[in-house]
């Protein structure tokens, strides 16, 4: 089978740091058009409104000033509608049920699986969102960073909580980050980009991703992405481009931030009515997102 090609950038993304940052929200967007249809639909955006040469032009094109060129690319007219999709991260969500898959599964797999039975227990695990230190504990506990410190991480984690019974599960967790340093479990481009493959080639079609080389996306990621793929899901390909040959992943940038910064506004409790409704079409419905009013909106 011919594999489709999809173009992909991200907004928010920070690595595996996702406490204490810039944004609370991860947005990996995929672009299914042709390059003479993406160059199309910039050249009409710029005839609209001026678009910045920078890489904030999601901001840009959020102003109310240009709120009527917003509802044009968001809208059911636009080239994007029903050819793009959106896969959200809500950040903390995210660690958590991470965190809940390290405490509660078998120490030799501890944290590996991209949606484990441990995540079906993070709301009972959590319920409310932990306090900021325990969080920051937590993100030091599961990053790669620092791999050879095995202990240190454990016990700044474990001064902050009375459970001990997950101790040597996160000891071993550890201990594989330092022996192994292809490990990651935090790293919210490994299940986007397996997403994005689930979206486009449910049907078994090969798909083949060309996305923005800002990203890291290392031949290790790229093989552990093609381990975490499940019959018939097929990764045909992974390039890496400079977006600005190429508009497709130009209007995948485009896309993930404001779509990123709209479902965070609604995370917050300030969102937009009408832009919440518009992203719904783009929204992946296998997004990790922990707050249940923000995504009986956005979903």
């Amino acid at each position: 089978m011919q594999a489709v090609e999809i173009a992909c950038d991200e907004s928010g993304y920070e690595g595996e740091q996702l406490i204490d940052t810039a944004t609370d929200v991860f947005a990996h967007a995929g672009v299914r058009l042709g390059v003479d249809a993406a160059g199309e639909c910039l050249a009409e955006l710029r005839r609209r409104i001026p678009l910045p040469a920078t890489e904030d032009r999601a901001n840009h094109l959020l102003r109310e000033m240009h709120r009527s060129v917003l509802v044009w690319l968001l809208g059911p007219s636009s080239p994007l509608f029903r050819r793009a999709h959106v896969y959200v991260i809500d950040k903390v969500y995210f660690l958590l049920g991470k965190l809940a898959d390290l405490l509660l599964a078998d120490p030799t797999n501890a944290g590996l699986s991209g949606d484990g039975r441990a995540r079906a227990l993070t709301d009972e695990l959590f319920g409310s969102r932990p306090g900021h230190d325990f969080l920051v504990a937590a993100n030091d506990l599961l990053r790669a960073r620092d791999r050879r410190d095995v202990q240190g991480p454990v016990d700044a984690f474990f001064l902050l909580t009375t459970d001990r019974t997950g101790r040597p599960r996160a000891a071993a967790f550890r201990a594989r980050l330092r022996d192994d340093p292809t490990l990651s479990v935090l790293d919210p481009l490994i299940p986007a980009v397996v997403r994005a493959v689930g979206r486009w080639g449910a049907d078994g079609t090969p798909v083949s991703i060309v996305h923005d080389r800002r990203t890291t996306l290392p031949e290790d990621r790229i093989a552990l992405i093609r381990r975490l793929l499940v019959a018939p899901l097929r990764l045909d390909g992974l390039r890496l481009a400079a977006a600005e040959f190429d508009p497709r992943i130009q209007l995948a940038d485009l896309l993930a931030g404001t779509v990123r910064r709209i479902a965070q506004d609604e995370l917050k409790g300030v969102g937009d009515a009408e832009l919440t409704t518009l992203i719904r079409p783009y929204l992946d419905p296998y997004s990790i997102w922990g707050d249940r009013r923000s995504w009986a909106l956005l979903g």
